[in-house]
């Protein structure tokens, strides 16, 4: 083990910085996957649904929509969170210590200055919403026109839809950071 001496407050900081990176990779590629994996979760219940005639199980998909939605948007705003620490915290301090002229971990900064950035935020919150808003209703408002509508199932879809309406607004709050 090393001496506390030879521990400096850069050398905290850089291990934090990499530790914090790592984080922020791993949840990208979780929360990527998170949405093929609601994709193919809603297509298989779709192909059940069709293949058994129960139009009831429809109301699973606004079920799945909502957890995997709600974790796929908590990583989404924890990613966000790591960059902007590292910019607004992390990075002032490193370059305080270092003695630097400019901006230390620049990519922080530089990505978030492209032209198409606004475009693209605003064509992936289109993509989360009608994944985790636009599908699930799609199925509910199908089971509301079937015959296998029932009071219980009913008010279950009614809750769905409060929820699902309380996601799609969280969406576009986290869309305009």
């Amino acid at each position: 083990m090393a001496d506390t001496e030879d521990i400096t407050e850069s050398a905290l900081l850089l291990a934090e910085y990499e530790r914090i990176k790592e984080e922020q990779k791993t949840r990208i590629g979780f929360r990527d996957n998170l949405l093929y994996f609601t994709l193919a979760a809603s297509i298989a219940v779709l192909a059940i649904t069709a293949r058994s005639g129960q139009a009831q199980l429809l109301l699973a998909v606004p079920a799945i929509c909502l957890v995997l939605g709600w974790t796929y948007l908590v990583n989404d705003e924890k990613i966000s969170a790591v960059g902007c620490y590292i910019r607004d915290q992390l990075g002032p301090r490193l370059a305080g210590l270092s003695g630097a002229h400019g901006t230390v971990f620049g990519w922080e900064l530089y990505h978030r200055d492209d032209a198409s950035r606004t475009t693209r935020k605003r064509i992936q919150t289109a993509v989360d919403l009608f994944t985790y808003l636009a599908l699930p209703m799609t199925c509910t408002t199908a089971f509301w026109c079937s015959p296998a509508v029932q009071p219980a199932l009913v008010a279950v879809s009614l809750v769905q839809t409060l929820a699902l309406a309380v996601l799609g607004w969280q969406f576009l709050h986290y869309a305009r950071r």
